[in-house]
Formats: structure tokens, sequence, C-alpha cells
């Protein structure tokens, strides 16, 4: 499928090593963007680049931890120089760990909000001015956030991951109403069951072989399926901004 509007957009897409991160980031750039790839983990972001490049694209690895204001600082730094302002943000980078509440788990906890929520405002902070400045000059600009269904859908042991999704959720909405009337398109993304690395992230083998059970009866939806409607999503006319996307897998009720 080909999408209107993305060639020559500079792109940043957070979590881009791997899932729904790394294919929103193939994706962009094959429709023509320049893309900055923002994760922790270098080599695989290297190698990711190094793919991109081989199939025609233009991409830009800069190793950053989202929960690091220094690391999200020179990272922008790194785009800047190397591209220029962005127009299109999407924060995919996210972590997943459930566990009874009782437990306490307060490492965990103080993760996901610093990954989840803090670390998404870092990446915001980091962008504003440029998704300001694009649209000021009569451009698309887009904030895209990648939240859950677990925002609003509740799952036994999975309250803080929810939590902080329903934040993301909740902030994407509210900075609509700061950044619509200055034509930055905010859209909100909601997936379900999705085949990525955050189920490998689970300690729990309880929980783990729960969450195995849901993903054989349901079917996940893949990683390039949800980046398909972020593409669709920053290649509408800039007038039209689909602020909240839920997509599940068919047999996910």
């Amino acid at each position: 499928m080909s999408y209107e509007n993305l060639a020559g957009r500079t792109a940043v897409v957070t979590g881009a090593a791997s899932g729904i991160g790394e294919a929103v980031a193939v994706l962009l750039a094959r429709q023509g963007a320049r893309v900055a790839l923002l994760a922790r983990r270098g080599e695989r972001l290297e190698r990711l680049a190094g793919k991109i490049r081989a199939d025609g694209g233009q991409a830009l690895a800069a190793v950053t931890d989202v929960t690091d204001d220094a690391s999200v600082a020179a990272a922008a730094a790194r785009v800047h120089e190397a591209y220029g302002p962005a127009d299109l943000v999407v924060n995919a980078a996210g972590v997943m760990l459930p566990n009874p509440v009782e437990r306490g788990r307060l490492d965990e906890w103080q993760r996901m909000l610093d990954t989840n929520v803090t670390g998404a405002l870092r990446v915001l902070r980091a962008f504003t001015a440029d998704l300001v400045a694009a649209a000021g000059d009569g451009r698309a600009a887009d904030l895209v956030n990648i939240s859950s269904v677990g925002a609003h859908v509740t799952f036994a042991n999975y309250a803080v991951y929810g939590a902080t999704k329903a934040a993301l959720t909740h902030l994407s909405q509210c900075l609509r109403s700061e950044f619509g009337p200055r034509d930055v398109r905010v859209t909100n993304v909601e997936p379900g069951l999705t085949e990525t690395e955050l189920r490998s992230h689970i300690d729990d083998p309880e929980l783990s072989g729960q969450l195995d059970g849901m993903f054989r009866e349901v079917g996940p939806l893949a990683a390039e399926e949800v980046a398909d409607l972020v593409a669709y999503a920053a290649s509408r006319p800039r007038r039209v901004n689909l602020r909240q996307v839920v997509v599940l897998p068919t047999r996910q009720v």
C-alpha cells in the first residue's frame, strides 16, 4: 500500500529496535521519510539502519534511553545535526511488567512510569518546537503515541501497566487542546494483543503462560499491522486528525 504526504518528512521513532517501533520505522522509510531510530540497543539499531539504507531509504541510528534526560537531549541534537527539525514523532518505546500489586514491585512500577509516561514526555519536550514550527510553515506535523487497549480495559495483575497507558492516552487527549489550535496533530493508537517483545519481559511463569494462552486462542496482530495505522494517520491531509485509534485482533473482545 502507498501513502501520500510521507516522502520527504523527517520522522523520529522511539522503541525502534524491535516490535511496533521497528515496523513503523521501516514503513515510514519505505515511503520516503528520513527516519531517526531511537532505542537503547545500538547493535540492533545499526542493523536496522543498514537494512533501511540497503532498501534505498534514509535512516539514522541514535542510541537513546528515554528514561534519561541527557540521553534524549543528545539524541535530539544528533537528529537535528543530521536531518534538521522533525515533523513526525512516534513514541513507541514501552515496557510491560505485570505482577500482582501486593508484591510491591516498586522497581517495575518505576521503570514503567519512567519509560511509558515520562519517557514519552521527554521525547515530546525535545521535539515540540520542531512540530510547532513545521505546522507554522504550513506542513504536516504529527505526534503519534502508542498506548494500549489496556488504557481502558482491565486485566488482572496488569494494574500499573494499564495505569501508565491510561496516563498516555489521557495525555494525548489533553495535548490536542494545546497543539490542535496550532495545526499539530496528535494521534493516540491503542493496540490489543500484538506480537512484540513485550511479553518476553514477564518474569512470572504463571502470568507468562496465561498471556501465551491468550495469544494462541486469539491470534495477535503483527507489528506491521499497527505500523500501517500509524502511516495512514500521518499521511492524511493536514486538516484531518485521527485522534484515537483502537486496533484489535478480530477475536479479541
